[in-house]
């Protein structure tokens, strides 16, 4: 999705953002940080697509202070926000929701089970007036504000699928 989003918007970089933990999720949950950190390193190239837990080092809890760190670090960026539909499911129950729409570009992937409820949802109702066609995601790098529906093939791993998938097997019984 990471290099979709690089050819389909025209970004420079995507940074896949390890969040230290998700305050509307229980931390058991969650796997530890370091693993998490690891796991999205290894999809990146460290140049175009990077895994980065700058969360941890600006000791932010909510997106909407991650969002305000970021613009005073790096005032020059225009940033785009990229997440699936099963977050704009969500969206609404995040603090200041309404503030981070206001002020990011983002575009939605869709996710299997999530896109007709996250289009048809609270966020996107109350957004729809700066929804853009999906043909004009390249310019939201170029906007304060505003967000795509991006059409995709659908990807149905889940991180703790993935997680499982690249835990080592033991075998019972087996001898070294």
């Amino acid at each position: 999705m990471a290099e979709l989003a690089l050819a389909r918007l025209g970004l420079d970089q995507v940074w896949l953002m390890v969040s230290p933990g998700n305050p509307l999720k229980p931390r058991t949950c969650m796997a530890p940080l370091a693993d998490r950190l690891a796991g999205a390193a290894a999809i990146g190239d460290g140049r175009r697509v990077i895994a980065t837990a700058i969360e941890a080092a600006f000791g932010t809890r909510y997106s909407v202070d991650t969002l305000r760190v970021l613009r005073q670090r790096f005032p020059r960026v225009r940033f785009v926000w990229i997440m699936g539909a099963d977050i704009l499911t969500q969206l609404p129950r995040w603090r200041r929701w309404r503030e981070i729409a206001r002020d990011l570009a983002f575009v939605v992937l869709p996710r299997p089970g999530y896109t007709s409820p996250a289009l048809a949802g609270q966020a996107a109702r109350c957004l729809r007036g700066s929804r853009r066609p999906a043909h004009e995601a390249p310019i939201l790098s170029r906007s304060r504000s505003g967000w795509v529906f991006l059409p995709t093939p659908q990807n149905a791993t889940s991180a703790t699928a993935i997680r499982e998938a690249s835990r080592p097997t033991r075998i019972k019984g087996a001898v070294s």
